[in-house]
């Protein structure tokens, strides 16, 4: 390809919207252009890379055993409303009317549409197991779209769907879908972690997210260099240190005045004591009313942890109205004696032990309580976040703390949708039964962005090869018209070799050339003006590298094919387990 040909608008300066840097390279160097908050189109060379992206999915998805189909964006609320999340979804859901009043929503996953394929078509045991995919659209109408692909509302994702006659037959196809994820990820030459998540609004009690490491991540990861537990801070498992047994010495509780003391930092301050000395007690309202979680004070509470170990379809933080109901105290104030609701206490808290808590009246706190004596423990629980140096759940080995990017999502459902939608098959002796179903998701835009998170310096983009627009670029440093015809005679020559290059024939200076080049993030660059052409050496430079050598001019081709072969090799197809 001829850059004089293509369209590729690179920019000296991002627009001051972009904060992340996939945002701000992948602008500047011509891959996307914003249509509107958080929705993007797709220049040829961010077209190209998503291309190479989608193929390595489909190819390892295909490997799996799964077949592509394509469904439609535009789907009918009565599909919604029969699997039960058409309110329990959120305003994330873009819903729409048609011409007739009829209710639509555009779709942010398949789950309804696929269910209800399926249970038209598949009715008996031998027809499965079944695993069916597709590379598409997708919308979730995000409050606060941000940092460019990273959190669109629009974006291309591939989504897969697995039914099975059993449930063991179901973890079978989870682990294939989680094998193949490896392979993706390390084919697109990613750093990655799998970790334990929560299954948030698509439902199952099982499901593990995959992470590109990244500064710039939104997502908190904890590892455990010991054991490889990997986890997200929101699930993670902490191992709890054994708590104290013999609590006589400690004293009587007493009430102590702390005006205007609200948090715990203030609190701590005031009474001349660490955050860990306290406790926070936290009103939560969810779908069976307000829950009380008790946990650390210098321990933060984890919403999804609080709503799993309660057995709850959602909590939020309860209003000050609630909290006052509740607690008959302002907020600040809270304490765990003398409530009457149902209380969950954090595993970290031992009961030997005298702490600090609220009082449960204005501008007071309790000294000396003591957890098991002055108020009851029914129910414990891991509430908080992990973090790091905190001991492994498994092993007891401190966490390692990471910051990660997820791209991708694997859930074990069970009968979440085959239950509510009918999709059952007659087994071998005759019954009915639901089928057995998981989902698996690849944010294919969002990796695009967390490759460039991943891979970038100061000038721009360093692609991996495998998904790099381009292998090569070729420099011609000059306009007239034998250096030219040499610089073409070579890039023909590359193509010939099957080698994907990409010509600067553009009247530009060389500067400019060299800076695009850098920008854009194409593997190798191979630079070919006058003083090469007369000292019979031309420059190969690896992007990603800096590294630079001298190619004799009669051995160039052959040389960067074997080279280009060599980097290919490292992100081919590997055997199948």
């Amino acid at each position: 390809m001829r850059m004089s040909m293509l369209f590729s608008p690179t920019l000296k300066e991002a627009p001051k919207e972009a904060e992340v840097p996939s945002h701000r390279l992948l602008i500047r160097g011509g891959y996307i252009r914003k249509l509107a908050a958080g929705i993007y189109s797709f220049l040829p060379l961010g077209n190209k890379t998503l291309r190479k992206i989608e193929n390595i999915v489909r190819e390892e998805m295909e490997r799996s055993g799964a077949s592509e189909v394509l469904m439609p964006v535009v789907q009918p609320a009565e599909l919604w409303q029969e699997s039960g999340r058409w309110e329990f979804y959120g305003p994330e859901l873009l819903r729409l009317k048609d011409r007739k009043g009829g209710d639509f929503v555009l779709g942010p996953t398949h789950e309804e549409v696929i269910t209800n394929m399926v249970r038209h078509e598949i009715r008996s045991y031998r027809d499965l197991p079944r695993n069916l995919f597709q590379i598409q659209t997708k919308y979730r109408d995000e409050i606060r779209p941000r940092a460019g692909l990273l959190r669109g509302r629009e974006f291309i994702m591939k989504d897969a769907y697995s039914f099975d006659i059993s449930e063991d037959a179901a973890h079978l196809s989870y682990q294939a879908m989680y094998d193949a994820y490896n392979r993706i990820f390390e084919r697109c030459g990613l750093e990655f972690r799998a970790v334990e998540a929560d299954s948030g609004a698509i439902g199952g009690d099982l499901s593990q997210e995959f992470h590109v490491l990244a500064e710039t991540g939104e997502d908190s990861i904890v590892s455990c260099s010991a054991c490889s537990y990997t986890a997200n801070v929101e699930k993670a498992e902490i191992r709890i240190e054994s708590a104290l047994e013999d609590a006589s010495g400690l004293g009587s509780l007493e009430n102590v005045p702390t005006p205007g003391k609200h948090s715990v930092e203030d609190v701590a301050a005031f009474l001349e004591v660490q955050p860990s000395d306290l406790l926070k007690t936290l009103i939560f309202d969810s779908d069976q009313g307000p829950l009380v979680a008790i946990v650390p004070g210098d321990r933060e509470a984890n919403p999804i942890k609080v709503k799993s170990a309660a057995g709850l379809e959602w909590v939020e933080m309860a209003s000050d109205e609630t909290v006052q109901a509740v607690t008959s105290a302002p907020v600040g104030f809270a304490g765990p004696v003398g409530l009457k609701a149902r209380v969950l206490v954090d595993v970290h808290i031992q009961e030997a032990r005298a702490y600090v808590t609220g009082a449960n009246l204005g501008d007071t706190h309790s000294v000396n309580v003591v957890p098991g004596r002055d108020f009851m423990i029914e129910e414990r629980a891991d509430l908080t976040l992990a973090g790091e140096g905190d001991p492994c759940g498994k092993c007891g080995s401190p966490f390692g703390f990471y910051r990660g990017i997820e791209v991708g999502h694997v859930f074990y459902l069970g009968t979440k949708y085959s239950v509510p939608m009918g999709a059952t098959f007659i087994d071998s002796e005759g019954k009915e039964k639901p089928m057995e179903m998981g989902c698996y998701g690849i944010g294919v835009t969002r990796t695009m962005a967390a490759a460039v998170e991943q891979n970038h310096d100061e000038y721009g983009i360093t692609w991996p090869m495998s998904i790099a627009p381009y292998e090569l670029t070729v420099l011609a440093l000059g306009n007239d018209e034998e250096l030219m015809s040499q610089a073409e005679s070579y890039v023909q020559a590359l193509e010939a070799e099957g080698i994907e290059v990409l010509f600067d024939d553009r009247k530009e200076r060389p500067g400019i050339k060299f800076k695009d080049a850098d920008l854009t993030g194409i593997p190798f660059q191979l630079v070919i003006g006058k003083r090469g052409l007369e000292s019979g050496e031309l420059e190969l430079k690896n992007r990603k590298t800096g590294e630079k050598s001298a190619l004799p001019m009669d051995s160039v081709v052959a040389s960067i094919a074997a080279l280009i072969r060599e980097e290919r090799a490292l992100f081919a197809p590997k055997a199948l387990k």
